[in-house]
């Protein structure tokens, strides 16, 4: 019997074991990847076993995806894993040596997250940190200005891939202005301008990976979040931006959309985005984005080997105690011979 080619979408389960139904449903529909949470994750022995049971149903080529940008935002935690600093922290560090605790950074979740199984990292943010904005990324920015968000972002970005691990930027074209928390509410941005929180995401146009935001920009479309207008991603993150890598959706449960799950899902693909990303693990939602969407395009399985194959070639040995050692130093002010 031939196995069906994995759909256009990554998803979440349920709890920290897969469930039979979800082992059933990832087999009749598999999905290109699949993201955990820390509802996931209870300690290493039973993350090791669940990434198994997940590799044993999925396409070779799925990828296991997780949020781990430091700070806040971060799925494995102590006291089985190491914390990392926030991006923010890192940001205000003197120039040179923040630019190698960002590199740091990257390779030491890179590592991290390798071992636990992982192959992809919702992260770095190449967002800029703005005053007055929401605090929904805050000190998930390295900083405010343009070209430091950019430069950092991109070392960070090196990290990952020294890991192996392929990156995610986020949240393209950018969500550091927005007042709202798309997590709750759909933002708009309405600046005429948007040229500054353009930068760092054309400045990064290589990676592997970018997330769109989930933002309403007028200037480019006035009717449309990013996510969902074919404009602000064929116009501006494929075209200004110049970015040719695997984008996906974020997360499709977040209270900036309307609607069932499957017709927003379908809706961001037919607006441009390669995979929809659904995290919820609630049956009927996942169930409903596997039945309703296509398998990945010819286009989409391109860049997503690509990306894996660029994760591949930018490995390389990496002794974590002693990266880890150096950026204590460094986010210390403690100078380095």
């Amino acid at each position: 019997m031939p196995v069906p080619p994995p759909k256009a979408c990554i998803v979440g389960i349920a709890g920290p074991v897969l469930e039979p139904v979800e082992a059933a449903l990832f087999r009749a529909h598999p999905p290109a990847g699949v993201i955990l949470f820390r509802r996931n994750i209870v300690d290493p022995a039973q993350l090791r076993l669940l990434m198994a049971e997940l590799r044993a149903v999925l396409p070779a080529d799925a990828v296991l995806m997780l949020d781990q940008e430091g700070g806040r935002v971060a799925r494995l935690r102590p006291p089985h894993w190491s914390a990392h600093p926030a991006a923010g922290e890192i940001g205000a560090l003197p120039p040179p040596q923040a630019l190698r605790a960002a590199w740091l950074q990257g390779a030491l979740v890179g590592l991290q997250c390798a071992e636990a199984g992982f192959d992809t990292v919702c992260a770095p943010v190449l967002d800029r940190r703005i005053r007055g904005a929401d605090a929904v990324i805050g000190d998930r920015a390295f900083a405010e200005a343009p070209g430091e968000v950019a430069r950092l972002a991109r070392a960070m970005a090196g990290g990952l891939l020294a890991a192996g691990i392929q990156p995610v930027g986020k949240h393209a074209p950018g969500h550091g202005r927005a007042t709202l928390d798309s997590h709750l509410a759909l933002p708009t941005v309405a600046a005429n301008d948007l040229d500054a929180d353009l930068l760092p995401f054309a400045a990064n146009a290589d990676l592997p990976w970018l997330m769109t935001a989930h933002i309403v920009y007028p200037t480019w479309d006035a009717k449309h979040p990013a996510t969902l207008s074919s404009l602000v991603i064929g116009s501006i993150i494929r075209g200004r931006c110049g970015f040719r890598g695997v984008l996906v959706s974020d997360d499709l449960a977040m209270h900036a959309l309307e609607g069932p799950p499957a017709p927003c899902a379908l809706a961001c693909l037919a607006a441009g985005c390669d995979v929809a990303l659904y995290c919820p693990g609630d049956a009927p939602g996942t169930q409903a984005v596997l039945a309703a969407v296509p398998p990945l395009t010819a286009e989409a399985q391109a860049r997503t080997a690509a990306a894996r194959a660029t994760a591949g070639l930018r490995r390389i040995a990496l002794d974590g105690a002693a990266l880890a050692e150096e950026r204590t130093f460094l986010l210390r002010g403690v100078a380095r011979n």
